[in-house]
């Protein structure tokens, strides 16, 4: 008679070795890569959270409440906007999500929902229909053990700085009472992020944020010149409280240079209640990057220019959910020119600081990569950076696209690394996900015979790569002056 045959557990997704597909790759990542601290040099979470070491309530609170990657896979799936962004309970968003976490097969959301449940809680099970409500369950009850606030999970995943996104207008009140705090283990950074300051083609949203500007650096704005002054009031105090970082977004870069009298006569054109052609958008726009970027010289500090999305292409959605639903996608503007004059202008002047071009179009890998090796200034290692792989690009491809592109043009070895851009304190375990697609990239080259097999010559490269070259880079050495 036969034996019944028993029921076991599945071999779990996520194993120690994912991704790692190779002797050598397993080998780099576990001995030079998994165990090494996080700089996360750029991500939007909101230090309200850290400042008061926020608990969340439950798993959609965490997980699902600001990730605009999982609500455009949900409408992809069928899911009505209620259980989106509407309202819809937290435990029914929860099922919403995963009923489509199994039609994500391909998708790095699956890959990063699963490491995240794993690396965070444990959960070896596959999210889906039939396991959603005991992992509900099961996050939920270690939401509420110590170790699980906001400063509990960065210390989880071994981050040591995390660098913040701010408006020039925004009072930097978490910042300065969590340099106050001496419990807080992660230095927290504020990050320069002017946009808003470029505007000038939305005049009654840039002339409230001139007022909110004004109110929050105590300087009257009569004219550009206050203006300016406003911003370099604002620009010093976010230095005073450990910024060491700008970041910008532009759809495309200014192709038109512009004087600081064609900027103050458009400024006085909206401050009075007129509007601007494009060509004086333009010039605006060109000067105040120029203006910036003279400053970040001025303080040493590291500038980002993020270039090529498309935003809020949907009308519907932004009316409804407002900005950042999850409707943006790549553009295909060029910019190889007015980029280039732009670090030529800043160069030439000997004002030209230690600067990431990150692109969103694939195509633009070349022309980066090719741009950063014109302005290397041979004092500075790895002055001018291909950014990491960036928002759409952030996935399995994408990296190695990235990688290639670094490495065929300029340095790998120079690179500073990964970052999260994410609103998600779980975010940080795509980290490990950069760490472990780098390994198995190089361990295969290893076995193929296109690196040498020297474990401390790629070995070194990857934990340069990972945490010392990003260590080395960016100034962030010690915490800000702590207050009181």
């Amino acid at each position: 008679m036969a034996r019944p045959r028993t029921a076991h557990a599945p071999d779990p997704f996520i194993t120690r070795d994912f991704l790692l597909g190779n002797a050598a790759g397993r080998q780099l990542y576990h001995r030079h890569a998994a165990a090494l601290p996080i700089i996360d040099y750029h991500n939007h979470l909101a230090p309200a959270d850290i400042a008061s070491d926020r608990r969340f309530a439950n798993l959609t609170r965490l997980w699902l409440a600001e990730d605009h990657y999982k609500w455009r896979a949900m409408r992809a799936n069928g899911i009505d906007e209620r259980l989106i962004t509407g309202p819809a309970d937290d435990r029914e968003r929860f099922l919403a999500w995963a009923a489509t976490v199994p039609k994500c097969l391909r998708n790095p959301l699956y890959h990063w929902t699963h490491l995240e449940l794993s690396m965070v809680f444990g959960i070896d099970r596959l999210l889906g229909p039939d396991t959603a409500a005991g992992i509900w369950d099961e996050c939920n009850a270690r939401l509420a053990e110590p170790g699980f606030s906001a400063r509990g999970l960065l210390a989880r995943f071994r981050v040591q700085v995390v660098c913040t996104t701010d408006d020039p207008a925004d009072r930097l009140e978490h910042h300065i009472a969590i340099a106050g705090d001496r419990a807080c283990t992660v230095q927290v950074r504020p990050t320069w992020r002017p946009d808003r300051a470029m505007g000038i083609d939305a005049p009654d949203r840039f002339n409230a944020w001139v007022d909110a500007l004004a109110a929050a650096a105590d300087v009257h704005i009569g004219d550009f010149n206050g203006f300016l002054a406003a911003l370099r009031a604002r620009h010093d105090e976010f230095h005073r409280r450990g910024c060491r970082v700008s970041d910008h977004g532009l759809e495309h870069f200014p192709a038109l240079a512009g004087s600081a009298a064609q900027a103050a006569q458009a400024f006085a054109t909206v401050r009075g209640g007129g509007s601007l052609g494009a060509d004086d958008v333009e010039r605006f726009r060109a000067f105040i990057l120029d203006e910036g970027a003279r400053m970040d010289h001025a303080r040493g500090w590291v500038q980002q220019f993020h270039l090529g999305p498309l935003r809020n292409t949907n009308s519907r959605l932004l009316r409804r959910v407002g900005a950042d639903a999850g409707c943006d996608s790549i553009g295909d503007a060029s910019f190889a020119v007015p980029l280039a004059r732009f670090l030529d202008r800043l160069d030439s002047e000997n004002r030209l600081a230690r600067t990431i071009l990150y692109n969103l179009h694939p195509k633009d890998y070349p022309v980066l990569g090719t741009m950063i090796g014109n302005f290397q200034d041979g004092v500075i290692p790895g002055k001018i950076q291909l950014g990491a792989a960036w928002w759409f690009l952030d996935q399995k491809d994408g990296i190695n696209a990235q990688l290639d592109a670094i490495s065929n043009f300029g340095l790998l070895s120079r690179f500073v690394g990964m970052l999260t851009d994410s609103r998600s304190l779980l975010s940080q375990a795509r980290h490990d996900y950069f760490r472990r697609v780098l390994c198995d990239r190089l361990g295969g080259e290893i076995e193929r015979g296109e690196l040498p097999a020297d474990e401390g010559l790629v070995g070194g490269l990857v934990a340069d790569v990972c945490y010392g070259n990003a260590a080395r880079y960016f100034d962030f050495g010690t915490l800000p002056a702590r207050e009181g």
